[in-house]
């Protein structure tokens, strides 16, 4: 295994949040995607469209930070890179069969444009595996929320109701939802990392991962910090 994937799995995997959140879209995605053409939203250095070309996908992985995508290329199973923006995609009509997105629609001015385009570029029967920012009992601590929402130029936060509204609009039916951090213990350990530990600080606290989801297993699937869909295209 290269460096630039030792480093790149310490990155994304060992991290408090987003080994489980990516890992359950993808799990949703299966495990064979030969044949399927795989679009990732906002891709970063594209590690998780990667993980869709490692099962067999034709994967691309779209974003506008250039450096994180020189990085990418050098990853072993690297997908197709291409800098462009997510509210202006530059395929047809139709060129996927699934698109995949990590907590990116929070962070654009408009997330019903990127909707838009996500919806566009679907085949029909195709399928959007999507995470997004809730931070439901946020407005308890308005100083983390705030912070958090300054650090991570989050625009916007969603529900699994106002994402799925805003889909249905688009014609995409929701197959499923789940919430993570769904207890108000676990919510305030997000936003405190966020807010104090930064990146640092969710890979450190990776070790509490196994705590989080037995918490949010014996809590009702109905808020969070993160909300998890799988939407099919009418």
């Amino acid at each position: 295994m290269k460096l630039s994937d030792v480093v790149a799995f310490l990155g994304h995997q060992v991290h408090v949040c987003r080994y489980r959140e990516a890992g359950t879209l993808l799990d949703w995605m299966g495990r064979d995607l030969r044949g399927r053409r795989v679009l990732d939203v906002a891709g970063g250095d594209g590690y998780w469209a990667g993980l869709t070309r490692k099962r067999g996908a034709q994967a691309v992985s779209i974003d506008l930070a250039r450096k994180k995508m020189v990085y990418g290329a050098a990853l072993a199973h690297a997908p197709a890179l291409i800098e462009c923006d997510a509210l202006r995609l530059p395929f047809a009509d139709g060129s996927f069969d699934a698109i995949l997105s990590v907590c990116a629609i929070e962070h654009f001015d408009d997330g019903g444009t990127s909707l838009d385009e996500m919806a566009r570029v679907l085949k029909p029967g195709g399928q959007i595996f999507m995470s997004a920012d809730v931070l439901s009992r946020a407005d308890a601590w308005p100083k983390l929320r705030d912070a958090h929402k300054a650090k991570y130029h989050v625009q916007h936060t969603y529900t699994h109701e106002s994402l799925g509204k805003l889909l249905d609009e688009r014609g995409l039916d929701v197959v499923r939802h789940s919430y993570q951090f769904r207890t108000a213990a676990a919510e305030r350990l997000y936003l405190s990392l966020s807010t104090y530990g930064g990146k640092v600080g969710f890979n450190a606290a990776a070790p509490l991962a196994p705590l989080v989801a037995l918490g949010d297993r014996g809590a009702p699937n109905e808020r969070g910090s993160i909300v998890l869909l799988q939407a099919r295209k009418r």
